[in-house]
Parts: C-alpha cells; structure tokens; sequence
C-alpha cells in the first residue's frame, strides 16, 4: 500500500527546545523536524514592513536550502500561522509563556506534526575543502539499480549537501553531517539511517566506498561530475503532453462529510454527450489526484487513456492534500469513501455526464471504497477493482511484511523477528480502548524494535503515533467481505501475479467468492506485473522506481475494453 516507506523515503515528525524572547513574531527562529533518525532543521526569518504587515522567509538548513517565501504571515492575540507555497506547508502555533517559545503544528502533505520555533540565529556547518560539486553513482539493490546524485557546496552557513535519489524521484534528500580526515569521507544521512563511507581518490576523482543503511552494506562509488554535466532524468514514456484530443478542467465540489472542498480534474470526450464517466479513487497515503508515486502518475496515464476512448474520468486530491480543503490526518477508509460518493454526485449534476453510466476505479485501499459506495449507492453503474483487499488489514501486513522484505533481500532471521514484532504491535492496536491507549501502549514496544538505533524521544513517539491513528486502527480490523457481498453493479477485479503487497494467491479467493453471487463479476490475475500494474521483474517496492512503465498496456485495454463494451454504445476511433 502507498503508506509503505521507500528505501531513501522520509516520514517526519518534529521536536525542539530552546530559550527565547518577547512575543513580537519578527525576528529569526529556529525549529526542528525531527525525522525517525535525525532531524531536519529550520530557520524561520519574520520580518514587519512599513504598513505592519508581515513577511518572511523560510530556511532548510540542512537541504542547504534559502529563503523559501513565506506567504499569509499573521501574528494577533498570542497566535502565529504562516504558508510556504514553494513546499505546500502550513504552521499554525501559539506563544507559551512559559518555554517561551512558539508551540504550533506543522502541515504538510496531509502529516500535522508538531514544531516549536525558539528565537535564534543557526550556527553554521564545518567548511569540509575538496568535495564541493556533485557527485553522480549508483546503488544496485537487487534488482533494482538507484542512481544517485550528491550536491556538496560550502559558503557563509560551512558545507552542507544534499542527496537525489533520481530513480526514485527524491530530490534534495538531507546529509546530515559531511565530514573528511585525509582521504577518508564520511557522509550521514540520519533522516534514513544511511552512512556512506568511502577514500577519496588522489585527483579527486571518485570517491570509493561503501553505502549502509538498515544494516546492510552496499558498494558504492561516486564520480565527481564536471561543471555543467546534465543531470540524469526519470524517463516515464507513458506521461501524457498535449495537445490532447479531449477538454480538460480543472474542477471542485464540495464533500459535506470533509466540511471541505475537493480539487480535482475533469477530462471529457468531445463531441456529442452526455458520456460514461468514471471516478479514480486512490490508494493509501497522502495521494494526490494523479496518485503520484516515484515519478509516475499512473491517475494521469489512466484518465488520459480512458477519455480517448470515450470515456469521462474525474480524479481528485484526497481531502488536505493539493487544492483540496479537509483533515487528512484523522480521516479513515470510510471518511474516504463519503468523498468518493460526493465525486458522484457531483458527476450526476452536469448535463455532459449521464448519470446511469457513472462508475468507480479504486486502486489498493480505493479497492477497498469502491465496493462501500457501491453497495450504499445502487445507482453506481460499475467498479473496477486493482490490487483490491479480499482479507482485513492485518492478514494483508503479514503476508506483505513477509513478501517484500524477502524481496528486498531481507535475511530470513530479520524477517522473523520482524514478524514477532509486528503480530505485538497489532495485537496492541486491536485491544486497546482509544487512540491514546494505543500511543501509550505501543511506545515501549517501538524503543524495543528500535533498541540501539539511538532513536529520539519525539521519533519514537512518531512511529506510535502513525499505528494507533485512526486511520491504521480501522484498516487493521476491515473486513471487505460483507460490502463486496452487497454489490450488484457489474464488477472487474484485477490483480497483478507479482503483486507482493496485496498476493493474489491468498487475496483473490476470498474475494472470487464474495462476487460468486453477481452475475456480472469478473475476477482476473495479469500475468507479471506488480501492486502498480507495472510489468515487473520481482514485484518488489524497490522496482517501482526504476521500471519506465507507468501503466501495463495490458492492464489498459483490459479496464477500458470491460467499461466500453458495457457502456459506450459507439466508441470513438482510437488514435
């Protein structure tokens, strides 16, 4: 599911203290996201200009990145918010008198975590000589190769870098330390538990060593690259450019269960209407509407497909997350879904739709929606189901825990100590009477698991707070059974043969026999391709990055053949 961790992935969480000053917001501050390993620091710059109005900048220390503009500074009555457009962030906190120090939140990409911002000026890094530049090399992990880019500059702040995982479509990743004895380099990444330790070559070249992260080493060598080297790319031949055949709107409505409007975007056939329409529901995570994920947009190349075909497709932000409005964080499976069923509603209100042709495509957790707004709303025309959940959550983590460890070359020792764990940590969720029980439950268990790894108060609090959230709470313990029993409409259900985080071979016959009782229920396995419906090798997570394909071909003229012959009644010519 999308809430899984890549290997150069980051989940921040946040914590700091210090001393500070008056309540006056204009000033510098400083604050911390304190990530699982380490932290990402920040410098807020406030400034109040000749008609009392404020502005400012925002630093990411540790990024090596400066003045980020800060928009929508207020500051009245103790309270203090501002907006950084440039990386979507939102804070909102309140002076305590006490600490003295701003104690607020900070949200980004549907995450609120907590920042306080003490007043101070960042002391500047070490000046570490002969590494400036960037640094290009790759990691062969498995399957999978990781190309790499490591950006090192010094200036008035010391040395800092930063790190491109371009496979993976990570950019500007934290070094958290550059350090250099002779010869010897040493680069820590505390934010993903990655050291890489390598010799300097004497024309300084290459630096030769080796990358370790998660306890597992890997050779590594970086080329030093010359001023004005391109810089490699993701090449992902399947995205769409226009100009396209079809209109496209970008589109809001409103979903009364989020108290919030929704952003998302049209695309519809030309030529005589009303059209069949369908509604992209994404997985789990922060998605946006085009589910983006690595450097693909498999929502676009769908929606892209399917309209050429004469098909109408809406596909939308998440509640909080892009243009749309809404709490991201508490929402769970089934907030999600009365979302879904606003779309439709929405989708009803126009004349170029026809409302008897409307229908859902729910990707892994959407898998899980479409079937709950079909089985309430029997107006629904279809559901295409990928990657869909036949088993409740749990049973769903323990198969994938074991599958794409393995995969990812896990030893079978780890695996297993990995899995005791895990079936604690579930068995703690499922009993305990609220979220806070959960938190207070699971954190002694997380500073066990991660015993050693010199994780900070706030990381491990973090991780607690990420298993007992609502979200997870409800998903562990979902059954889909009842409502894909309760589903009348027309169903296709696809999965891939390698799919390693939803296995068809333990999903699909629960899931066969729920629909054995619909007389249009079509449940098919693709050969080799993955959770994303790319053609894999493995189906492990770390080639999601670096396969090309967004979307199997295959898996496209299977969705859009099913709906065409069900609901255009003359498809147009294909281009």
């Amino acid at each position: 599911m999308g809430r899984l961790a890549a290997l150069l992935g980051l989940v921040a969480m946040l914590a700091w203290s210090g001393s500070a000053m008056a309540q006056e917001a204009q000033g510098d501050w400083l604050g911390a996201l304190t990530m699982p390993a380490g932290a990402l620091r920040l410098a807020i710059h406030i400034k109040k200009g000749p008609d009392g109005a404020y502005g400012g900048t925002l630093d990411s220390l540790d990024q090596g990145v400066k003045g980020l503009a800060l928009a929508q500074v207020v500051s009245d009555a103790g309270a203090l918010s501002f907006k950084a457009p440039a990386v979507g962030g939102r804070y909102q906190g309140r002076w305590d008198v006490k600490t003295e120090r701003w104690v607020g939140t900070w949200t980004q990409g549907g995450a609120v975590l907590p920042l306080n911002l003490t007043h101070g000026v960042a002391e500047a890094a070490p000046i570490v000589s002969g590494l400036d530049g960037d640094w290009a090399g790759a990691l062969q992990v498995g399957a999978a190769k990781l190309r790499l880019v490591l950006h090192v500059k010094t200036g008035s702040d010391g040395t800092t870098a930063t790190l491109d995982s371009i496979d993976q479509a990570s950019f500007g990743l934290p070094v958290s330390s550059v350090g250099r004895d002779g010869a010897k380099v040493r680069l820590e990444m505390k934010a993903t538990r990655a050291v890489f330790e390598a010799v300097l070559a004497a024309d300084g070249a290459s630096m030769i060593g080796t990358w370790t992260q998660g306890g597992r080493p890997l050779p590594l060598t970086l080329s030093h690259q010359a001023p004005g080297t391109p810089q490699a790319k993701l090449e992902r031949p399947q995205m769409p450019a226009p100009p396209f055949p079809y209109d496209e709107a970008r589109v809001t409505f409103e979903s009364h269960a989020a108290s919030a409007s929704l952003g998302g975007t049209l695309t519809l056939p030309r030529g005589a209407g009303p059209f069949p329409a369908v509604v992209l529901i994404s997985g789990s995570g922060p998605n946006d509407r085009d589910e983006t994920i690595l450097g693909h947009k498999p929502f676009w190349v769908l929606a892209d497909y399917l309209t050429r075909r004469g098909i109408a497709v809406l596909r939308y932000d998440k509640r909080g997350i892009g243009e749309s409005g809404g709490d991201y964080a508490h929402a769970t499976t089934l907030e999600f879904a009365a979302d879904a069923v606003a779309a439709v509603a929405w989708l009803r209100t126009r004349r170029d739709i026809d409302g008897r042709k409307i229908g859902l495509i729910g990707h892994s957790e959407g898998g899980l929606i479409a079937p709950i707004v079909a089985d309430q709303d029997p107006s629904v025309a279809f559901i295409v189901l990928l990657a869909a959940p036949g088993l409740d959550g749990e049973a769903i983590l323990k198969l994938q825990d074991v599958l794409v460890a393995r995969a990812a070359g896990v030893p079978a020792e780890k695996i297993a100590q990995n899995q005791a764990m895990n079936a604690r940590i579930y068995a703690v969720v499922k009993s305990a009477k609220d979220e806070a029980d959960a938190r207070e439950k699971l954190r002694p268990l997380f500073a066990e698991a991660e015993a050693g790894a010199g994780l900070p108060a706030a990381a491990l609090d973090a991780q607690a707070a990420a298993a007992s959230s609502d979200w997870f709470r409800f998903f562990l313990t979902y059954d889909p059974l009842p409502a894909l029993r309760g589903v009348r409409c027309p169903v296709l259900a696809l999965a891939g043969s390698k799919d390693l985080q939803v296995p068809p071979a333990e999903d699909l016959p629960p899931l066969r026999q729920a629909l054995a009782g619909n007389r249009d229920a079509t449940v098919e396995e693709l050969p080799g391709l993955n959770h994303l419906f790319q053609t894999a090798v493995t189906g492990g997570v770390g080639e999601y990055a670096t396969i090309e394909e967004t979307l199997s071909p295959v898996l496209l003229q299977t969705v859009t053949d099913w709906i065409e012959r069900r609901f255009v009644a003359a498809p147009p010519e294909r281009d």
